[in-house]
């Protein structure tokens, strides 16, 4: 996949809740296999991608919202940042909850799709 500069230019946000969430998850050993990168190299990728995300302030909890904790996260830097969309491959486990919100939950392709527009 190939990123057009309009899709890294568009506004990343994040909350501190949800930057913990990435750094977490990128650190676990088999990813770091699966893209073939070090250690420091998994440190370099994180701290780029948050240097990239717009910081959100949470001043409200929208929990419990959805059946997943991590899900709520994502959830909840939306609505305080106002996001128009959460992109994730499992769109089902949002269900309809971020509407409510004026949120729409797209996969990546139709992010990707909607940027072309």
């Amino acid at each position: 996949m190939v990123l057009d500069t309009d899709v890294i230019s568009a506004a990343m946000l994040a909350n501190v809740a949800l930057a913990l969430e990435y750094e977490a998850t990128c650190r676990r050993a088999e990813h770091g296999v699966a893209a073939g990168l070090s250690q420091a190299q998994v440190g370099i990728f994180i701290d780029a991608v948050i240097a990239m995300a717009e910081p959100v302030e949470t001043h409200f909890l929208w929990r419990p919202q959805l059946r997943d904790p991590g899900d709520e996260l994502v959830l909840e830097a939306a609505v305080n940042g106002r996001a128009n969309a959460i992109v994730t491959f499992n769109q089902k486990d949002f269900g309809e909850i971020p509407m409510k919100f004026g949120v729409e939950v797209l996969a990546p392709v139709g992010a990707l799709q909607r940027t072309r527009l």
